[in-house]
């Protein structure tokens, strides 16, 4: 497993916040100044949020050259912040679909993707799965043909049972998931449960730690996010079940609303990248006998 980051970590800078819980930034941020960030950061790899960049075929080419350049791999992270509404958007099933290409274009293999969030998801679970089933067919059938791997997130519109409903319908092996380690508590689904049905088809991770405080759980505001090791996710039994299941592929840090104790957020991505430095030091640490305490 490869340590990378999201770019969605630095959304801030990249020019939009959440109203009423953040500020804009005081300094924007080009993606070319993130992707040197992560060199800086030594890390393996970058998941590039499309919403936040134009697609004209020269930048296209200008980012692909400077990826290769830097030795990043790559996922083309497409959908923020409705997706495919749940199967109930037509223009942004193509919108899907014209990404795969610029996916391809780009080099990622795989490509996250989002059906839809809380808002858009219909009352009923069956009307919910018959649209959202119509839309990943098109799409992934496009995605065979392109050989790109599409990453479904769990973006607060599934739970995890859902998510294997899903892949078990659509039966290709291009279409797992993006398994982001906090959305699903703020579903009140417990995070390592999760984490342990779907390692198996997960294809792109988002490595998230968030916290609680005051007010309404059903609210987004109630669950910010936090340096990775300072919140209520057990991160390193996530990574276990992750190892467990032999994915090989980019442990992406992931921060949204950050806490406001939190001085900022390239900050908590540096503190975010130690954690998972140590974290991942552990995992890999020949298991023998137990040792035995002993006390007087």
């Amino acid at each position: 497993m490869k340590i990378a980051v999201d770019s969605y970590c630095y959304h801030r800078q990249f020019g939009s916040h959440y109203p009423g819980l953040q500020k804009p930034a005081r300094r924007r941020m080009s993606i070319w100044e993130f992707l040197q960030r992560a060199k800086s950061l030594r890390l393996q790899g970058v998941s590039i949020e499309a919403c936040y960049l134009p697609q004209d075929r020269h930048f296209l080419q200008e980012l692909r050259e400077v990826l290769d350049r830097l030795g990043l791999e790559r996922v083309w992270a497409w959908g923020h912040p409705e997706g495919l509404r749940s199967g109930s958007d037509r223009r942004a099933e193509k919108d899907l679909i014209e990404h795969i290409g610029i996916a391809r274009q780009l080099g990622a293999r795989v490509m996250r993707i989002v059906g839809g969030n809380r808002r858009t998801r219909p009352a009923s679970w069956p009307r919910h799965r018959r649209r959202l089933l119509a839309a990943l067919k098109h799409c992934v059938a496009h995605a065979e043909k392109c050989q790109v791997t599409l990453a479904l997130e769990n973006h607060m519109d599934l739970l995890a049972d859902e998510i294997l409903e899903i892949l078990a319908a659509i039966g290709s092996p291009r279409l797992g998931v993006c398994l982001d380690t906090g959305n699903n508590l703020r579903i009140f689904e417990d995070p390592v449960q999760v984490a342990r049905k779907l390692a198996p088809w997960v294809q792109a991770t988002h490595i998230k730690d968030i916290t609680a405080q005051p007010g309404d759980p059903r609210d987004f505001s109630f669950w910010p996010s936090v340096p990775l090791g300072h919140g209520l996710i057990n991160i390193p039994e996530v990574l276990r079940c992750l190892q467990q299941a032999r994915y090989h592929g980019l442990l992406a840090i992931e921060i949204d609303y950050l806490h406001p104790r939190y001085k900022d957020e390239d900050s908590a991505v540096q503190e975010s990248v130690a954690y998972l430095r140590k974290c991942l030091r552990q995992l890999h640490k020949p298991r023998g006998p137990q040792a035995v305490a002993v006390t007087s």
